[in-house]
């Protein structure tokens, strides 16, 4: 099976450079048009340039693709609205969005200002909800639409120096889980890369022959195929150095301790609590909400 996306259009933020570029690279040989968006800023977000976003279309065009480049900041409302005008007034149509733009701002939370979180929070949650949410109409009105959020193992469990990175990444798999019930019946498919790639913003943390083999390609195919015509959804995807795997919020099973439970019962009970053993991963929060129910049912430990 080849995938390919002939006819289609594939909107990736912060394509200048990184995951991005390797991103907006794949979906062009593969048929698609593409529009780079890349606000040419430095990684801590200050700054900005077209520049990097019309060498990657140059690099597109050079190979027989169809590329524009737009330079827009994903956290200016303005600038989203003109990235999809921009869009369809070329080609028509917006089918896929990788909403891969981001910045890093790490420090400790005692040495961190708001002014870090803020930046952080705009650009990964904002400019990411701001980036769908223009599109989202489109892609309803199409019955058509494939969206890829980009979160972090720093997300998922933590890093130091990253409250407020983590807590945006981890926002976005939140976003994604909800985006997911409202699309389906449009045919609308969401899902998270979680990359471990060598890009501006690890190249300082990681030794040369580590950055080697954590090309920002490598992580490409995963989201090439959480974009394709027979994606999952509500997917969390890692992906780097060419391996694969999915991650999941699960819960344990639990136990229904009663109303008559307090503070010295849940310790009492914690090992119980805290075993995964038979753990599931909900699809929605009501399936969690089933599950107290179905606990209910049961003889409490403590009346």
């Amino acid at each position: 099976m080849t995938i390919r996306f002939d006819g289609k259009v594939a909107i990736v933020t912060g394509a200048g450079g990184g995951l991005g570029r390797a991103h907006a690279l794949d979906f062009a040989k593969r048929g698609a048009k593409v529009v780079v968006n890349d606000l040419g800023g430095a990684v801590d977000g200050t700054g900005g340039s077209s520049d990097a976003a019309q060498k990657v279309v140059a690099e597109i065009t050079a190979a027989g693709g169809t590329a524009i480049a737009n330079g827009a900041s994903v956290t200016d409302d303005a600038g989203v609205a003109h990235l999809v005008k921009q869009t369809m007034d070329a080609f028509g149509r917006a089918d896929i969005l990788i909403a891969n733009a981001g910045i890093l701002r790490d420090k400790s939370f005692a040495k961190m200002e708001f002014a870090d979180f803020n930046a952080v929070m705009a650009v990964h949650v904002m400019g990411t909800v701001k980036s769908a949410k223009a599109l989202w109409q489109i892609m309803r009105d199409q019955q058509y639409g494939r969206i890829v959020v980009t979160t972090s193992s720093t997300g998922l469990y933590g890093n130091f120096g990253q409250t407020n990175y983590g807590c945006a990444k981890l926002g976005l798999v939140g976003f994604m889980n909800t985006l997911k019930l409202e699309g389906a019946k449009d045919n609308i498919k969401v899902n998270a890369i979680c990359p471990v790639a060598a890009t501006r913003m690890t190249e300082n943390l990681m030794p040369p022959q580590m950055l080697e083999m954590l090309k920002p390609e490598y992580v490409t195919p995963g989201v090439v195929f959480l974009a394709s015509e027979d994606a999952p959804t509500g997917t969390i995807l890692t992906a780097g150095a060419g391996i694969f795997s999915a991650a999941q919020i699960i819960e344990s099973n639990g136990i229904n301790l009663g109303h008559g439970a307090d503070a010295d019962t849940v310790a009492q009970y914690w090992a119980k609590i805290s075993d995964f053993t038979g753990a599931k991963h909900f699809t929605m929060g009501g399936e969690q909400t089933q599950k107290f129910m179905e606990r209910l049912q049961e003889k409490p430990v403590v009346g």
